[in-house]
């Protein structure tokens, strides 16, 4: 499990992480293959967000990330040579009549749009608290996914963000904080676009 690093004198939050979406590198020569460790191992990082936030509401949503997270690298580890890429480890595992780990990345690209669909929103909307931007992205991404019985738990999440301002404090440095969300959001954001494109190819589907 990601835990939070202490931000270092000067930093930001983007400072502590493991690995960077910026850092993932997407093979445009192989149809936007994206690794799949530095993929993990960046989206592991970008679960302590859920804790800066800091209420423990965002517990479900940091650990429904987590469990997804999970369901791609333990089949990663049981095939490793047939895993190297996020796109081949799915079509390797569907080819073997099992769908666990494409399960598994689908609900995790649902819940990196929903996370970059509410900082990008925050980003560009200055006089909006965070509350309304994690909600409209909630609605717009995991809402209509989810059962009756989850919804209410992740509703209270969102209610649960801290004022905008609070939000940059904990941040780190406020204006550094926004440049480097700006470039964290522009990486993950095309990972999350090749995915999805990816997730509705005949072949990626079980």
């Amino acid at each position: 499990m990601a835990f939070q690093a202490a931000i270092p004198p000067g930093g930001t939050w983007f400072d502590t992480l493991k690995k960077s979406f910026v850092d993932v590198p997407v093979d445009l020569s192989n149809g936007n293959a994206i690794p799949t460790s530095e993929f993990l191992e960046a989206a592991e990082s970008l679960t302590t967000l859920f804790d800066l936030l800091g209420s423990l509401a965002f517990t479900p949503v940091k650990n429904d990330m987590i469990g997804n997270i999970k369901k791609v690298r333990d089949r990663q580890l049981a095939s490793p040579n047939e895993s190297s890429t996020i796109q081949s480890l799915v079509l390797n595992e569907l080819k073997s009549k099992k769908h666990t780990s494409a399960e598994g990345l689908l609900w995790l690209v649902r819940g990196l749009d929903f996370t970059s669909q509410a900082l990008r929103h925050t980003l560009q909307n200055p006089d909006v608290e965070l509350s309304t931007s994690f909600r409209n992205a909630y609605t717009g991404t995991l809402k209509p996914h989810h059962s009756f019985m989850v919804k209410p738990i992740f509703s209270a999440a969102m209610s649960a963000t801290p004022y905008k301002k609070d939000f940059y404090v904990k941040m780190g440095n406020e204006e550094k904080a926004k440049v480097d969300m700006a470039k964290w959001l522009d990486a993950l954001e095309g990972q999350v676009k090749v995915l999805k494109e990816f997730q509705e190819r005949k072949e990626a589907k079980w």
